[in-house]
């Protein structure tokens, strides 16, 4: 494997000479003396040689050379001699690998990812089995792993093997509120019911990675001693045991975020050992911090290569990109058969998907949903396709995006916009006139003009009869009267009949169990120049589930084309039913309100949810169909040939099989899906046909992986939205600024708190009744709270706290009370929002009764103060070093602010890190 290895590296490092064209040397580093040998001077440019020679010959400071030299030289062997005392082991606490394969075998031991309880690193972890084990087990839950001890040198994502204990010895969940306390200080009366625990006995694959991390302040360095070469450093990711590194810039460091990579970990540390790899940002500026969330979730920011933008088409204002009459002959005309439109949000640059809906001379309908046509425009394995594919997804955060594809397509050519010829792929469907029961359907590429880009609200008030919002329809401007009048009837039936269809495919999917869970969904609003101008919730219209029925009822089709012609390697979308103890907590709030919920079946639970209305309080059903939403598991992509049909099932919108084809400029699923509609649509009879199929065991690989970086995407969304809250709350005071007062409506009751969410601004945050002195919390009415000596005492549905001069509150479930909101500080990790309880009675404003009706309006104030300070601070920086970004760059660089190769460039002016290493992608 060495060998094989090392060939493999001489091999990139020759490439590497060769595409450069000779004009820079390339360095081999190797302790393999057989390789300096064979590779020494077989390429001329290409140097193999050894550690020692390389410091001899490349570090100007050869004490510090010889030193690193050492030192790796002596880990080396103190890691192969440890080996070798423990027979193969990596460490004496873990069982030997075939040990632990045939225990996996026999059920003996389980096998799963190991997740660390942010809120409670030190103490609670749990590993959710992979199915591995033996089915004798009958294990229904997580596995706990309590104490950093048990984890054996496990961190957060590894896949680990675990051994159970006996049952004497299984722990509960902690329910007290608490902020990472050690296994010593843990409350000993705080846990819930036991559950399976168990110990960490091996390590199947080792998660680790680059991680932001914060260097010890200076009075942190001077408790962990002067040496110069050795410092601790701790992870802005609370799960991540502190890391080890050495380097002598440690002072100058004290401020910055920095990313670390771990490399060993010694059997006789506490700590794993990293190396620097580069700078990110002083703590707490906003490019810095979002720079912090990006490298967590391992998003690549950086712009296209020059070799990936080649292979766009060409297309200005000088120079319009225009269709090819080749290309045109081979595919369905619409343009002038067709009216077809767009619905999306306001500033929607990246339109994936338009509609139409006709009369047939029949009588029936014909209903289009036209996807835009990405695979023409990026083919399999191109440049451009591979780092599609990298990228997996377009991650969107509070107050920018990173995309998947260059601008020129997601923006331009793929983009639907109006007026302008694009190619689609459209399905049709022949609908009976009255039950609009599919009659047949026919899936083909197509070249399409769309007539209107509508937004949201407009064609809301077109449905409404509200002609007042004409003037924002752009295209029905400056056209006369009667015609303007003629093409807005046309609209306007359009879409109504589109409305019609919709609740019948609703209704049906109703009728089978789907849900309608509750989330948060917010755009950003751009102005002219990209700079966030707003952050509006999404209010819920009927319009909204329109163009989503029609998604999903596209979706839903395709599936079941793909699966039928590629039984074995298709992707498709399965959403497995939930398991049953996830719901407890929801069905034990849902009984403070005398609701009952049944979750035995996705019907079941949807027709629940529905009975579970309080008139008096639209809130209450808000929240019980968030905790829904939280109990259930994630839907993923899969490969048909990985498992049996009866697991295809999409739990939450009933259908028997489904995917994702309507948004391929911001999805590579969907890519891949459209060249499997097109390879089955094709027969197989062009290349392109046969290069779509993937096989079963590539496209399981590829679906791991575009699952993995949705749920990078959704982390980094949430991590960017809980920045802003807590930017926009950091410069306000909390005693005397009103805007951080509000009303905080109880969900969940812990042993020494509640869990509250604030609808102004859509946040949720623990809120304690018991603080670190041992005093309890007291109200004397509708008057101010103090902090007093007292119990707590904590029943099913709530809360009561007796000071002891008899003063007593109560808190149940679904209570409004008034709250304050202040935010956590950290060096260290990302800064948090706290509340604090002022009053037993709810907040009462001029704006209440408009916040309820829209529970996240206060983000757009949120975000958009923060990210004008931000920008107005960018700016004078800019101004003072005089840095203009050209038009180029403008255009293809994705952040708004400085790209990190510019970062990078700065940070090598101050000397702080070497910058020949490359940002990583």
């Amino acid at each position: 494997m060495e060998k094989w290895q090392t060939r493999n590296i001489y091999s990139a490092a020759a490439w590497y000479h060769n595409h450069c064209l000779g004009q820079m040397p390339v360095v081999m580093v190797t302790e393999d003396e057989d390789a300096i040998r064979q590779y020494g001077n077989e390429t001329e440019g290409v140097f193999v040689i050894s550690f020692k020679n390389y410091l001899d010959n490349f570090w100007p400071d050869l004490k510090a050379a010889h030193e690193l030299f050492d030192s790796i030289v002596q880990a080396r062997r103190e890691r192969e001699s440890e080996s070798q005392e423990n027979h193969g082991r990596e460490y004496p606490e873990h069982l030997p690998v075939e040990i632990l394969e045939a225990g996996i075998k026999s059920g003996r031991y389980l096998q799963g990812t190991l997740n660390v309880n942010k809120h409670r690193a030190q103490l609670e972890a749990f590993v959710r089995l992979q199915g591995f084990g033996s089915k004798d087990t009958e294990l229904q839950s997580d596995i706990l792993i309590y104490g950093s001890k048990a984890r054996n040198r496990a961190i957060h994502g590894d896949v680990v093997v675990v051994e159970l204990l006996p049952v004497h010895e299984w722990k509960g969940r902690t329910v007290a509120l608490c902020e990472n306390e050690t296994e010593d200080k843990a409350p000993a009366d705080t846990t819930g019911d036991p559950m399976p625990t168990g110990k960490v006995v091996g390590i199947i694959q080792k998660n680790w990675r680059d991680y932001v991390v914060t260097f010890p302040s200076k009075e942190e360095s001077q408790s962990q001693g002067r040496n110069a070469q050795k410092v601790l450093v701790t992870p802005w990711d609370y799960r991540i045991p502190k890391i080890r590194i050495s380097t002598q810039q440690a002072e100058a460091l004290q401020e910055y975020r920095v990313v670390v990579r771990i490399d060993s970990w010694e059997s006789t540390s506490l700590y794993p050992n990293g190396h620097f790899v580069r700078v990110l940002g002083r703590i707490g500026d906003l490019e810095g911090e979002i720079a912090a969330i990006l490298v967590e979730n391992s998003i690549c920011a950086a712009p296209f290569s020059e070799i990936q933008m080649r292979e766009m088409p060409v297309s200005s204002p000088k120079n319009p990109w225009k269709v090819s009459p080749e290309e045109a002959n081979k595919r369905l005309d619409l343009r002038d058969t067709h009216l077809i439109f767009s619905i999306d949000p306001k500033g929607c640059e990246d339109v994936d998907d338009a509609l139409s809906v006709r009369t047939l001379p029949n009588g029936n309908l014909e209903l289009g949903v036209h996807i835009a046509d990405v695979t023409h425009f990026v083919p399999a394995n191109s440049y451009t396709d591979v780092e599609a594919r990298a990228r997996a997804t377009t991650y969107y955060l509070a107050d920018r995006r990173y995309d998947m594809l260059p601008s020129v397509l997601s923006a331009d050519l793929c983009s639907l916009l109006s007026g302008v010829d694009r190619y689609a792929v459209s399905v049709l469907w022949e609908l009976e006139k009255e039950s609009f029961e599919a009659l047949r359907v026919q899936y083909t590429r197509s070249l399409i003009r769309s007539a209107y880009k509508l937004e949201y609200e407009t064609a809301q008030a077109l449905l409404d009869g509200d002609t007042s919002v004409l003037g924002d329809i752009q295209e029905l401007k400056g056209l006369a009267e009667g015609t303007r009048q003629k093409k807005l009837a046309e609209l306007v039936w359009a879409l109504s009949k589109l409305t019609d269809i919709a609740r019948h495919v609703r209704a049906k999917r109703d009728r089978c169990g789907a849900l309608e869970l509750e989330g948060i969904e917010i755009r950003v609003q751009l102005d002219d120049k990209r700079n966030i101008h707003d952050l509006i919730p999404k209010q819920p219209l009927e319009v909204h589930e329109t163009v989503a029925e029609c998604m999903i009822l596209a979706n839903h089709w395709v599936a079941k084309r793909i699966a039928e012609d590629f039984p074995h390697q298709a992707l498709l979308r399965q959403h497995p039913p939930p398991r049953q103890e996830f719901f407890a907590e929801l069905r034990e709030c849902a009984s403070a309100k005398g609701f009952s919920i049944d979750t035995r079946s996705n019907k079941a639970l949807a027709e629940s949810l529905d009975r579970a209305n309080d008139p008096s309080d639209p809130t209450v059903n808000k929240l019980l169909r968030s905790m829904a939403t939280h109990a259930m598991s994630n839907a993923l992509y899969f490969s048909t040939g990985s498992c049996p049909e009866e697991q295809f099932h999409h739990y939450g919108l009933a259908l028997e099989k489904y995917t994702h084809f309507t948004s391929p400029i911001r999805r590579y699923a969907d890519i891949v899906v459209h060249r499997l509609l097109m390879a089955a649509t094709l027969g197989g009879s062009t290349a392109d046909a046969k290069d779509s199929i993937i096989s079963n065991k590539d496209l399981e690989e590829l679906c791991r992986h575009i699952n993995n970086r949705n749920r990078a995407a959704q982390r980094a969304q949430k991590q960017s939205t809980e920045l802003f809250q807590c930017m926009y709350f950091r410069d306000r005071s909390a005693e005397s600024d009103e805007r951080c007062v509000a009303d905080g409506v109880i969900y969940s009751i812990r042993t020494n708190g509640v869990l509250l969410f604030v609808p102004r601004y859509g946040i949720k945050g623990a809120a304690y009744m018991k603080n670190k002195e041992g005093l309890v919390i007291s109200c004397q009415g509708a008057g101010s709270c103090q902090w007093k000596p007292g119990s707590l005492h904590r029943s099913q549905h709530k809360i009561t706290s007796t000071t002891t001069t008899g003063e007593s509150l109560t808190l149940s479930l679904f209570d409004h009370i008034t709250v304050r909101i202040a935010v956590q500080s950290s060096r260290c990790h990302a800064e948090t929002i706290r509340l604090e309880i002022l009053r037993n009675a709810p907040h009462r404003t001029a704006g209440t009764e408009a916040a309820r009706r829209s529970p996240h309006g206060g983000r757009a104030d949120l975000v958009r103060e923060v990210s004008q300070a931000a920008g107005e601070a960018q700016r004078a920086q800019d101004t003072a070093r005089g840095e203009v970004l050209d038009e180029e760059s403008r255009q293809f660089c994705q952040t708004k602010g400085p790209s990190l190769y510019q970062l990078l460039e700065e940070i090598r002016e101050l000397a702080l890190l070497d910058v020949t290493q490359d940002v990583r992608t």
